[in-house]
């Protein structure tokens, strides 16, 4: 079997290349990503970037548009996958903090989460991720803040 990388992994698994043999430390694509229907389109060290296509039949609030919950778990599995392709075999992480800044409503439409590093630390870091609807505009800003896991506190997680 081979045991790849976190990012060559998703590398792979962007171009359908993943084959029965390979795995990685962490589980990808994620449960709730397949739920969701979120995809992962790009991935670089510490960043990522995720999609969804969005409707009202399965996304929407009472008034009809894209409910915001919906966009922070965006924004979160992009983040998580960013800061997954730094994360060491043993180690883990968890979200301490995440603050959404709405723009723009969304109603249908395929929803793209950019998400890239503000700061890396040794046990802290800082996110940054862009949720851009299909016609270029943003429609929310989010930040979060990532902490590392490591021995003990990784175990179990």
């Amino acid at each position: 079997m081979a045991k790849l990388s976190i990012l060559d992994y998703l590398i792979k698994l962007i171009k359908s290349e993943i084959t029965g043999d390979m795995h990685t430390h962490m589980h990808y694509p994620t449960p709730i990503s397949k739920t969701l229907g979120i995809n992962i389109i790009e991935a670089g060290l510490g960043t990522a970037t995720v999609q969804i296509n969005t409707t009202k039949e399965l996304h929407s609030n009472q008034q009809g548009t894209i409910h915001g919950g919906l966009l922070c778990e965006l924004a979160d599995a992009a983040i998580g996958t960013a800061h997954s392709t730094l994360i060491q075999e043993g180690e883990t992480f968890t979200s301490v903090e995440l603050k959404i800044n709405f723009y723009r409503p969304v109603f249908e439409d395929i929803l793209t989460a950019k998400a890239s590093p503000l700061h890396n630390g040794k046990n802290l870091n800082h996110y940054r991720c862009d949720i851009f609807r299909s016609d270029g505009k943003t429609a929310a800003m989010v930040t979060s803040t990532v902490m590392t896991l490591r021995g003990d506190k990784a175990k179990g997680r």
